[in-house]
């Protein structure tokens, strides 16, 4: 995997033009799923799909004055610093507030790029075509507010605070998320197997919560370096990396020490069922995060948090009574 700044002129270029390509495909595919419901909105879907098209031929355009016929297949995924999409386009049902807070995102990070791009290149020509693009994004990002409600003005948020609002997502929740999942399912197969493994030994309880303790801050620690060197934010506007690095340790942390802390009752039965109810507890939270900020369905979130916990907690158990 490259990093962003070992990119040459072509190939940011090349880049661009990839980018531009997938996010065309993402608008139409976006313009297909609800123009029977919201025609108006899906007219707009594709009118943002051919300003995409006319940015991509601008930029190969400028590739083949520059470099030639061939443009060199360099994708997103190929490149360090790029959040991950989840395939919202995919999913069916699909509302007018989830494709709203994605074209937002799409176009933000769009324009961060090309904003990158331009501190990277020397050449005239280049530089003044990526300035135009970063821009033409910028004003995309306000049609992204017209999606949902042609209505919405009087009140509207400045530039800056919507922006603010928009990348509060990438920068703390997501990494605090991930973390909260990762402690409170992953710690679940060490502290079970622990807690029935020695349930008939002498301060049994006491040995699982610091197995318990071990896992979980084993766990924040390594799911914060892990965050930290993902990426280094310049690129996506996701924040410094110790922050987000802090936040999703912290929260590993945490949710691994919630169903861990019930084993200082010295009594094995007492402490595994409140355990099994924080768990409860936990993995409810993690469905309603994931569908307040992560556009989830509820019960799709709830099935697939209940479901992983739930084979974790069971793998636990079964390998403690062995």
């Amino acid at each position: 995997m490259r990093s962003f700044k070992s990119l040459s002129e072509r190939e940011l270029l090349a880049l661009a033009i990839s980018q531009e390509e997938e996010d065309a495909h993402i608008y139409d595919d976006f313009a297909e799923a609800v123009k029977a419901n919201y025609p108006a909105a899906a007219d707009m879907l594709k009118r943002m799909r051919a300003e995409e098209d006319g940015h991509r031929h601008r930029l190969i355009d400028l590739y083949r004055q520059k470099f030639g016929e061939h443009i060199p297949l360099i994708r997103r995924q190929d490149v360090r610093g790029f959040v991950a999409r989840r395939p919202v386009w995919l999913v069916r049902p699909l509302g007018l507030d989830a494709i709203r807070k994605q074209v937002e995102l799409m176009e933000y990070e769009t324009k961060r790029f090309y904003e990158s791009a331009l501190r990277q290149t020397t050449d005239a020509g280049v530089r003044q075509l990526l300035g135009d693009l970063a821009e033409e994004e910028r004003a995309h990002s306000h049609l992204a507010d017209n999606l949902e409600s042609a209505g919405r003005a009087a009140g509207q948020e400045d530039e800056e605070a919507a922006t603010r609002k928009r990348m509060f997502l990438l920068q703390i929740v997501q990494p605090g998320l991930a973390g909260l999942m990762d402690g409170s399912v992953s710690t679940l197969a060490p502290l079970f197997a622990a807690a029935f493994a020695m349930q008939h030994t002498p301060n049994g309880t006491w040995s699982t919560f610091l197995v318990g303790l071990a896992a979980s801050i084993g766990a924040g620690i390594s799911m914060a370096f892990a965050e930290a060197g993902s990426d280094d934010g310049a690129l996506t506007g996701r924040g410094r990396p110790l922050i987000r690095g802090a936040a999703c340790g912290v929260m590993t942390t945490i949710g691994g020490l919630g169903h861990t802390l019930p084993y200082l009752i010295p009594h094995f039965y007492t402490a595994t069922i409140i355990s099994v109810c924080v768990v409860v507890v936990e993995l409810a939270a993690i469905s309603w995060i994931r569908h307040r900020y992560m556009d989830t369905p509820l019960t799709s979130a709830l099935f697939q948090v209940g479901l992983g916990g739930a084979l974790v907690f069971l793998t636990g158990i079964l390998i403690g009574s062995a």
